[in-house]
């Protein structure tokens, strides 16, 4: 579909003539600096400045009073930014296949790419989720894998740890799970893209309903929000006996979030919350909210 990828218009709306002035200034001050002269100073103040580049597409988020301007806002954000397509953030993300709700303000095609220390996630940014949050733990999905390892990625997606982990070492073995079906056809062709289809096994399924090994795999991500917690006693079946790393992500709150949700974990485990000293290590990925975070607990199973 590389075709699909059309570059980026030189014709924009009226709004960005003169935007690029001043490039010590950052984008979003121009942006806004723009808004202010065709809405008024009390609305371009009301425009947030944060935003996410996924390769050709940018993710925004603007009030609903704003609407009126929101193709001029796009428009300006095309010419600042230099992308194709601009999205802004409507709704909430929607149910277990987490789709994004999105409206497009400007440009048209949302398919995109983005590389990140060498790995390529092709995806349809209106449709499939990409946290910018979560780049340190695509990173640490790779630099985590020993050679021959068997990994399980339960909630594979696009491949945002199956790919890492798949790029480490020519002898280790991913088999990823992914139930919504766009995601997995991404998922399928971002390991060939990626060049390593031959190291990952690929399954389109409901985890839960997915047939795996027992005792198979040294390494499993279940990289589900608001919480792979649930899903922890299927990840402890596919675990190799002598041992293995479970990597489980949920939200909690900030305070007390981390213990709580150790002590959850312990009970799903059918263990004493003592049982995890030493073995269960968690880790903040980022805010998810007010007043709650993401995190991650790195658990080594029991061996015997």
């Amino acid at each position: 579909r590389r075709s699909d990828l059309r570059p980026v218009p030189r014709e924009v709306a009226p709004l960005t003539e003169a935007a690029g002035r001043g490039r010590s200034v950052p984008p979003a001050e121009r942006v806004r600096a723009r808004l202010a002269e065709r809405a008024g100073p009390e609305l371009a103040r009301a425009m947030p400045a944060g935003y996410q580049r996924m390769g050709r597409v940018l993710l925004v988020r603007l009030p609903e009073r704003l609407r009126p301007y929101w193709a001029d806002i796009g428009a300006a954000w095309q010419r600042e930014i230099g992308v194709a397509t601009v999205l802004t953030r409507v709704g909430p993300v929607h149910g277990e296949a987490r789709r994004p709700d999105v409206e497009v303000i400007a440009g048209g095609a949302t398919e995109t790419e983005v590389v990140e220390h060498g790995v390529h996630w092709r995806f349809d940014a209106a449709r499939i989720m990409f946290a910018a949050g979560n780049r340190t733990e695509r990173v640490r999905a790779g630099r985590r894998v020993a050679p021959g390892e068997r990994v399980l990625d339960l909630f594979a997606g696009i491949g945002y740890f199956s790919l890492p982990a798949a790029r480490a070492h020519p002898t280790v073995r991913v088999r990823a799970i992914e139930q919504n079906p766009e995601a997995y056809r991404y998922l399928v062709e971002n390991a060939r893209i990626n060049g390593v289809a031959d190291r990952i096994a690929t399954t389109l399924g409901d985890n839960r309903a997915v047939e795996l090994p027992a005792g198979a795999f040294d390494r499993v991500f279940l990289g589900y929000l608001p919480s792979a917690l649930p899903w922890v006693p299927i990840a402890v079946r596919a675990a190799r006996p002598d041992g293995a790393e479970l990597h489980i992500h949920t939200v909690a709150d900030v305070r007390g979030g981390a213990e709580t949700s150790l002590r959850d974990l312990a009970g799903r485990l059918g263990v004493a919350r003592t049982d995890l000293e030493g073995r269960a290590q968690v880790r903040r990925v980022k805010p998810y909210g007010p007043g709650r975070d993401h995190l991650v607990i790195d658990l080594r199973t029991r061996t015997g």
